[in-house]
């Protein structure tokens, strides 16, 4: 990989991570629409583990509330603002459990789709545009009244359950787990948060499934290629989880869902041609 591409797909995984954009998507069609050759695990693995560090850290306050709230009622103790944080806690445990159990065999339709060029660019041209249009029509016709708070075990449920949806290329995780939340009411902000906080669990599950994988099939690795990659994926992903959380609630899904239709567009009529 030369320094061109690895700055290149750095900086996509960061901004695309937690975006409702799809950023296995961009990591995809990147070296495909620039010219490189798809770039090999170790590097996925890298930049996500970047993208890791950085909802860990700005959530690093929320993250010792809930872990402090989950012990205590553990105890049978705790106030009633340590049982939200637990319940909270506990939610987000819930939501991924379906990504347990779905996670391995919807990996296999992701390893079979990446070995044809042509099938994985029109699946994430569909993805991208379909599920953004069902991002938008949750964003309209959602209620946006409750916080993340509110959410239940049969809320969390149905989150994790779309989350799964996600290891299809063009989905986007975030995205679809937004989606979810907007669907039973969350606010934008809510919406935003419980998927960054189920972010946590999911990139720690996906990166252990790849790290088993790399060590399966061992290969030359360019160390100083990952630590580029994971370090500026950390940082263009702190400052987008910052300046999506602050902005979301006054623009709305709709920029989101409008780039999602334009670039699905875009790769269809590029693949028609």
């Amino acid at each position: 990989m030369d320094s061109i591409q690895i700055v290149l797909l750095a900086f996509v995984q960061g901004l695309t991570e937690f975006l409702p954009i799809s950023s296995s998507g961009h990591l995809i069609l990147t070296p495909l629409l620039f010219g490189y050759k798809l770039q090999d695990l170790s590097f996925d693995v890298a930049v996500h583990l970047g993208t890791l560090a950085a909802v860990l850290l700005y959530f690093r306050r929320d993250l010792i509330a809930m872990a402090s709230a989950m012990l205590s009622g553990a105890r049978g103790g705790g106030d009633p603002a340590q049982r939200k944080d637990a319940r909270l806690g506990w939610m987000v445990v819930i939501a991924t459990l379906p990504i347990l159990v779905l996670g391995l065999p919807l990996k296999h339709v992701l390893e079979v789709l990446r070995t044809d060029d042509m099938l994985i660019t029109v699946v994430i041209a569909s993805t991208t545009i379909g599920f953004g249009l069902l991002l938008w029509y949750a964003d309209v016709r959602g209620s946006r009244r409750l916080d993340e708070y509110a959410i239940n075990w049969v809320a969390a449920l149905f989150i994790g359950l779309f989350q799964a949806i996600a290891i299809i290329p063009g989905t986007s995780r975030s995205g679809i787990t937004m989606t979810a939340g907007l669907f039973i009411g969350l606010t934008r902000h809510a919406a935003s948060r419980f998927s960054f906080l189920l972010a946590i669990p999911t990139i720690l599950l996906a990166g252990a499934v790849a790290t088993n994988d790399l060590l399966a099939a061992p290969a030359a690795v360019d160390w100083s290629a990952l630590a580029i990659g994971a370090g500026l994926s950390f940082a263009v992903a702190y400052t987008t989880i910052h300046l999506f959380l602050t902005f979301i609630e006054r623009v709305s899904m709709l920029p989101f869902v409008l780039y999602r239709l334009l670039l699905g567009a875009v790769i269809l009529w590029l693949v028609l041609l």
